[in-house]
């Protein structure tokens, strides 16, 4: 279900919660009404101030996220989650489209942590878990990936998320929701992506 964590003390990072003020663009009130409602950030000199090098309340991401949901809508979700590959950390070695899908999942859990703990080790490869995945299945001879996102965040934010790391690689790369599978907007626990290229 879309806006409700998993698990406890969880947090994200500043780099990461930024997505949120890069996807309102210059709405910059709306950036600083939905994060500072939620206890994320300070106001500095009328200014909204996210440290980049902190880490925020999970929780509280999601809340901006059904507020912004609410008040905004789903096409607003998805240019945010479309500014993610900007902002969060994601690991080297992505050169194409299967890379740069499978690495959305790796990019997922550098970015959270658990009780003050980063959720993927990038020396050993030990990957914790506590916040879901991004899935990554790719359809023999074919150029067709489907992934299948079963974590606490918004249906349309992921679209953006997949939309933005798959067209970086494949300009004419097609993302469509697979409407015959559980979507979190209905209360489900995952959605599913379909990407062609």
């Amino acid at each position: 279900m879309q806006f409700k964590a998993f698990e406890q003390d969880i947090e994200v990072n500043g780099t990461t919660v930024n997505a949120i003020v890069d996807g309102l663009g210059r709405y910059k009130s709306l950036a600083k009404k939905y994060l500072l409602g939620v206890g994320i950030g300070i106001e500095e000199n009328g200014e909204l101030k996210i440290e980049k090098e902190g880490w925020y309340s999970h929780d509280s991401w999601l809340k901006s996220f059904e507020e912004i949901a609410k008040e905004i809508g789903d096409a607003t979700l998805q240019i945010i989650g479309m500014k993610i590959p900007e902002n969060a950390i994601f690991p080297s070695g992505v050169k194409d489209i299967d890379s740069a899908i499978k690495s959305i999942d790796i990019a997922y859990h550098l970015n959270h942590r658990k009780n003050g703990k980063v959720l993927f080790d990038i020396n050993t490869g030990k990957m914790e878990e506590g916040i879901g995945h991004y899935g990554y299945e790719k359809i023999e001879n074919r150029n067709m990936i489907i992934s299948e996102c079963m974590n606490p965040y918004p249906c349309a934010f992921d679209f953006g998320i997949i939309m933005a790391m798959a067209r970086k690689f494949e300009i004419k790369a097609n993302i469509a929701h697979d409407d015959s599978k559980p979507c979190r907007k209905n209360g489900a626990d995952s959605c599913t992506y379909i990407i062609t290229w």
